[in-house]
């Protein structure tokens, strides 16, 4: 996994990233299954990180638990690894729809992986690349993502790297504070974080 940080702070692995979709299950009389979604999504993150300055990770977890933050979307490494996309990328799209129109222009070119999350301009919602995109070559190209879009994308440039930023609050089931576990070694265990709608 590439280097990420939460709030200044180093994430360590593992790191869990989890999509939150409330959805509906049911077995009918004669034990079919039916299943029902309500268009509901919001990524959600765990992880644990190394504190250099106990206290900044102190004040950080009093201070600043009940606002909205921001930090880099961690990716996958070797979906990372993967991604060569270069130049700035715009896409279209109506809210509802979980297909994107991607412009390849002579000013883009590389590859956007399957599996990589990206961000459009015009709002704070991560989203999920469903298949590669190849920006090689001119004209439009028709993309699938996960969630469906929840604002109409018109033009907007795609975010990548460090510029997808997810938007996130802090789970109400963390300490709000620090645990020393031998008078040097702090730590605020497992980290929760869930994307900011």
């Amino acid at each position: 996994m590439a280097t990420y940080y939460f709030e200044g702070e180093k994430i360590l692995a593992p790191l869990t990233i989890n999509s939150n979709e409330p959805m509906f299950d049911a077995d009918t009389i004669s034990l079919k299954k039916q299943r029902a979604g309500q268009n509901a999504q919001r990524w959600e993150l765990s992880f644990n990180i190394v504190s250099e300055d106990p206290s900044n990770l102190l004040v950080n977890t009093i201070a600043n638990f009940d606002s909205a933050n921001t930090m880099v979307m961690p990716q996958i490494k070797t979906i990372e690894d993967r991604l060569t996309a270069l130049g700035t990328i715009n896409a279209s799209g109506s809210s509802g729809s979980t297909s994107i129109t991607v412009s390849k222009t002579s000013g883009n070119s590389g590859l956007i992986p399957k599996g990589y999350f990206i961000k459009f301009s015009n709002h704070n919602k991560i989203y999920m690349v469903l298949s590669d995109v190849d920006l090689n070559g001119t004209g439009n190209t028709s993309v699938n993502i996960y969630p469906a879009l929840v604002s109409n994308i018109s033009n907007n440039s795609i975010n990548l790297k460090s510029s997808t930023t997810i938007r996130y609050y802090r789970d109400i089931s963390d300490i709000k504070g620090i645990t020393f576990s031998d008078g040097v070694l702090s730590d605020i265990g497992t980290i929760n974080i869930i994307e900011a709608l």
